[in-house]
């Protein structure tokens, strides 16, 4: 009811002789009516309320005084990134010291590799079987 009232008095309704005849015979549409048209009065007679022509400036200036908030820099603790940036660099040279350690040696001089060592030899799975190192795996491909 009150949706098609609405549209009758901002005179978007297509059925305006149906509404006409509802307001006539119908006291509850009549008192709506009557009421939704008051509120329209008054939305009519008052006007709306613009920003001053400097607003923009205003606030700018009202924000200026207050303290800038301070860089990156400032407040992110160096000493935990150099901690993570130590943690993983023991963990890399810790991966290499191990894998190295698992060349045998004593086939250096039969290898027709470059480096003298057969990387193919290498037993992978004495170094990837680790518990340890699985957990590792599973903590840093876990995001």
């Amino acid at each position: 009811m009150e949706a098609r009232l609405w549209a009758y008095i901002d005179g978007l309704s297509d059925e305006t002789s149906i509404i006409e005849k509802l307001l006539a015979e119908n006291r509850e549409w009549k008192m709506k009516y009557a009421e939704l048209l008051e509120v329209h009065e008054l939305m009519a007679a008052t006007e709306l309320e613009q920003p001053s022509l400097r607003f923009t400036k205003n606030i700018m200036e009202e924000i200026a005084r207050y303290q800038i908030a301070p860089a990156a820099k400032e407040y992110i603790n160096k000493k935990i990134i150099w901690g993570i940036a130590a943690f993983f660099m023991t963990m890399i040279i810790g991966f290499l010291v191990y894998g190295v350690s698992q060349v045998d040696w004593s086939e250096a001089g039969n290898s027709s590799s470059p480096i003298g060592v057969d990387l193919g030899a290498v037993d992978y799975s004495k170094m990837f079987n680790n518990s340890f190192v699985n957990g590792f795996m599973m903590m840093t491909s876990g995001s």
